[in-house]
């Protein structure tokens, strides 16, 4: 599997990172080690993840997937084997507010080392923006934990374009960490605010991009094309918004593509967002074996550029 490199960093990805925020919510500790095992024989050892993963399950208080990754790592004995990614940010309190100072992201790194079982993180992310913390205060954060060797490289998701600029300039000016990866939100029906406003960023300032919610939370997969579809499902919030005349059209052309390709609609919108040339490697879930199956596919599925045409059209708003 040919991997691709991280910004301007020493880390690699295969060119599907996989998301750890499946563990501890849809699967229990034994079905992810069963899944994270089929991860790493088939060569997708990019794990990305979150301290506050899975919070939102019923009875979780946060932390759950980093636990439940560095558990899995130590007993594989496979610590030097994986790239690490994992983000700070977030408050572990439900409804409790961003937080981006540099006490918090001290205090926040100790907390998820101790949780994932391991003495430094590959890829650490600004997570959400607190939008008052100085952005040279972020920065010397991580400058701190740079040197005492606990993150390798920094990277951002969901900030403004102003703001993730506004840090790339201060990296610059302050000889402080720069951020060598961006993370944001982009899929087909999920295209507007990356293209316009971070794109451009991105693309000026040499970013990496791993995007997330790359299947629309598994709408584009064609599960879920009625409401009776995620009634009492867990991504139910998520998906509903796209259950409209354009998601709806989307994923009919993405039946058309894929049964021309004899493959599945996940594998289809996933070999779209690698066929981007922003996109380093999209990042996607898995809980069964068929979803790792549709990443190989994903990888080997090469789109003509009518194809990409006909997906980009019906997509566009």
């Amino acid at each position: 599997m040919e991997l691709k490199k991280l910004g301007n960093t020493k880390l690699e990805t295969p060119p599907i990172v996989f998301g750890g925020n499946v563990f501890g919510w849809t699967l229990n500790e034994k079905e992810s080690f069963r899944i994270l095992d089929e991860l790493f024989d088939k060569g997708f050892r990019c794990i990305d993840t979150a301290d506050v993963y899975s919070r939102w399950a019923s009875g979780n208080e946060g932390g759950e997937s980093e636990r439940i990754i560095g558990k899995w790592m130590k007993d594989r004995n496979c610590r030097n084997q994986i790239t690490l990614a994992t983000k700070v940010g977030s408050s572990m309190e439900q409804g409790g507010s961003k937080d981006i100072s540099k006490k918090h992201i001290l205090n926040a790194a100790t907390d998820s080392l101790k949780r994932l079982q391991t003495d430094h993180i590959d890829l650490y992310f600004t997570h959400w923006d607190d939008e008052k913390t100085p952005v040279t205060e972020t920065l010397s954060a991580y400058e701190q934990l740079i040197k005492e060797g606990k993150v390798r490289y920094i990277g951002a998701s969901n900030l403004s374009a102003d703001r993730l600029e506004d840090s790339l300039k201060a990296a610059k000016e302050n000889s402080l960490p720069k951020y060598e990866v961006f993370q944001p939100e982009y899929n087909l029906l999920e295209r507007e605010h990356f293209e316009k406003n971070i794109k451009p960023v991105c693309d000026n300032y040499n970013l990496s991009v791993t995007n997330y919610f790359s299947l629309a939370s598994g709408f584009l997969t064609g599960k879920y094309r009625k409401e009776s579809d995620f009634e009492g499902k867990a991504r139910k919030d998520f998906v509903e918004k796209y259950l409209n005349r354009r998601g709806l059209e989307t994923l009919n052309t993405l039946d058309e593509i894929a049964e021309a390709h004899k493959t599945t609609n996940a594998s289809v919108a996933l070999a779209w967002l690698m066929q981007q040339p922003s996109i380093t490697a999209p990042i996607a879930s898995a809980t069964k074996s068929s979803h790792i199956n549709a990443f190989i596919k994903a990888i080997e599925l090469n789109l003509s550029k009518e194809e990409i045409g006909r997906l980009n059209e019906v997509s566009k708003k």
